[in-house]
């Protein structure tokens, strides 16, 4: 978001009193000298910039450039773990030539203020040039006078992913104010992250996809299987390999049945390395190995010495090098329990690697072509790839509080493509939580991309104002400035045991039930306004009573509507169903209530969310 979407952040004295009766991260502006206040709003635009950025690269700019220069940082680095045992720079300014190379990958172990704050998981400072090298005493050959240093960690869903460094000149000592801005900075970067990794990961799994129906027609196009082979391996280069062949086993030999090259001269090369020098039916390892047992080989890396090993004499390692083979996989082909042959991909001339994540797919093309597999079964597995691609940016779990219990239930429509329900539950401090539900129109990639930026957004403005309105209306500034094709509706509220009360702010989502602990139900009011976004207007948010034994359900327009009928009987359906969620546990008493109220022929995905106070 802009510069005129953090304006309408209030940071001045008529501000209303904080929520809840909870202190705000926005008092910091208030608490903040006249310049750490500039470097603080500031840093809340760079926190809105992460919100939206789309690729790994916005998000080196907006570290290394906007963050550092927000706190006058004129070194910074974003590195990320490049396996579990060393750091990579990924986004850098500042350094000379010489010492970017000598940090552009390094030991985890090596003491730095990135590496001690990936290991520890919290923020790392040192102020001036004693103290840097009383910590970080490998610091010292680079090290340039005096300077002053912040790690900041990037706390993901499972783990500390990398690392974000400022090294400052001079002695500067940072504000708390400053700390804790630049931490949610941190922390927005690993969501970021998270959130396009997942989306890349999604238009992969996508690309992926589209193949195997390719594929799949391919092999229900026709009864002439070494034809449809030969297409199948055709579809395959140079999508996903530069060479792929298929073999069938015939007696004591490998039938090159199909082979296909992103180079059509190296076609009868390949060919005749087959001819010449066929794979060895008592060889431990290759084609025969798999064969026999079953299982697939992956070679993510072919060296010049593994050629050299396994070659018969000269002839085969010149044929071999002049193939370039860099990488190969090879799977079995198999139906009824038997293996008849194989297909091996490989990587040559594009100097790409295949690995772990490629071998499901290698292994299920194989199935297909080994029995021909119907549209029918392609249907069912690009639902289950579609419904896994939709858990990839949902929260993997709902966090456990004392006083509350939290369960949540998403169920696909049965259609092919992901859809955009998402939801949420974050704490607050001081026994809150925020949750919320929302519903992206539409289906596909797209969607999914606008669902994870928009849970993205809602916590990171959470994270400054958790108040509905506040939230609500960051998010419909950020909308109006960066729009988007599909429409959002959410449901965002703050519960607050103190209180005994909940506020809630609806744009343009079906409202949330009650249940109340004498078995009653209480419908929150419906939307004030329309989806996010769409015009722009003071959302009204509403409190309401919400007491010890109090359940709350929010859900998405899929648990309720249906074309044959009127909305408001799908509320009704909710109602009558809500008393029988007592005395169960929350999460098999709201897969009981969406089994209840779902139509067995559905048309849409449901997401739901239920909290019930147990304090």
């Amino acid at each position: 978001m802009g510069a005129e979407g953090c304006d309408d952040v209030p940071v001045s004295g008529d501000r209303p009193d904080p929520p809840l009766g909870q202190p705000r991260l926005l008092d910091a502006f208030e608490d903040a000298a006249p310049g750490t206040s500039s470097t603080l709003a500031r840093l809340a635009r760079v926190t809105s910039e992460l919100a939206t950025a789309d690729s790994v690269a916005a998000v080196k700019q907006i570290i290394v450039t906007h963050a550092a220069d927000a706190v006058g940082a004129p070194i910074a680095t974003l590195s990320l773990r490049d396996d579990e045992d060393s750091l990579r720079i990924i986004g850098l300014r500042g350094l000379a030539h010489d010492q970017a190379e000598r940090w552009s990958r390094y030991p985890l172990g090596t003491a730095t203020p990135s590496s001690r704050a990936v290991l520890t998981g919290q923020t790392v400072t040192a102020v001036g040039r004693s103290e840097l090298l009383e910590k970080f005493p490998e610091l010292e050959v680079t090290l340039e006078g005096e300077q002053s240093v912040v790690g900041l960690p990037l706390r993901g869903s499972d783990r500390t992913m990398g690392a974000i460094g400022l090294s400052f000149r001079g002695r500067r000592q940072l504000s708390p104010a400053e700390v804790e801005f630049l931490e949610i900075v941190a922390d927005t970067c690993a969501q970021a992250l998270e959130r396009i990794n997942a989306l890349e990961d999604a238009a992969t799994q996508t690309a992926k996809l589209a193949f195997l129906a390719d594929a799949a027609e391919e092999l229900a196009s026709s009864l002439d299987y070494e034809t449809t082979l030969a297409h199948v391996a055709r579809l395959a280069v140079p999508r996903f390999a530069d060479w792929c062949a298929i073999d069938l086993v015939n007696g004591t030999r490998l039938n090159r049945v199909a082979v296909a090259h992103v180079d059509p001269a190296k076609v009868e090369l390949a060919q005749a390395l087959q001819d010449r020098y066929p794979p060895d039916p008592d060889s431990p390892v290759g084609s025969w190995e798999v064969i026999r047992s079953g299982n697939p080989l992956l070679i993510a890396e072919i060296s010049q010495e593994m050629l050299a090993a396994v070659a018969v004499d000269e002839e085969q390692v010149r044929i071999a090098r002049e193939l370039q083979l860099c990488s190969a996989l090879t799977v079995p082909l198999a139906a009824r329990g038997k293996v008849f042959g194989v297909i091996s991909w490989v990587y040559a001339e594009s100097g790409r690697h295949f690995g772990p994540g490629d071998v499901a797919f290698a292994e299920d093309l194989a199935r297909r072509a080994a029995v021909a597999i119907d549209n029918a079964e392609l249907h069912s597995q690009t639902l289950a790839a579609a419904v896994e691609l939709q858990r990839a940016v949902l929260p993997e779990a709902l966090p456990s509080l004392p006083g509350w219990e939290m369960a949540s239930h998403y169920s696909p429509s049965g259609r092919t493509e992901v859809g955009g329900d998402f939801y949420d539950a974050i704490p607050l401090g001081g026994g809150r939580i925020a949750v919320f539900v929302g519903d992206v129109m539409g289906r596909g990639v797209h969607a999914a991309a606008a669902m994870a930026q928009m849970r993205a957004a809602v916590r990171a403005y959470a994270a400054v104002d958790p108040s509905p309105d506040a939230v609500l209306r960051s998010l419909d500034i950020m909308l109006g400035r960066y729009p988007s094709e599909q429409l959002v509706t959410l449901l965002y509220m703050v519960l607050n045991p103190r209180h005994d009360e909940l506020i809630v702010s609806n744009a343009g989502h079906p409202p949330a039930v009650l249940l109340r602990r004498d078995l009653s139900t209480e419908q929150l009011p419906w939307a004030d306004g329309a989806p996010l976004g769409v015009g722009r207007h003071r959302r009204r948010q509403t409190r309401v009573a919400f007491r010890g034994g109090d359940t709350l359900l929010a859900f998405t327009d899929g648990l309720i509507e249906r074309r044959d009928e009127d909305i408001e009987q799908g509320m009704k359906r909710v109602h009558d169903a809500m008393p029988d969620m007592v005395g169960s546990a929350l999460d098999g008493a709201l897969d009981h209530l969406v089994g209840q109220l779902r139509r067995e022929r559905h048309d849409d995905d449901v997401a739901a969310l239920a909290v019930r106070r147990t304090g």
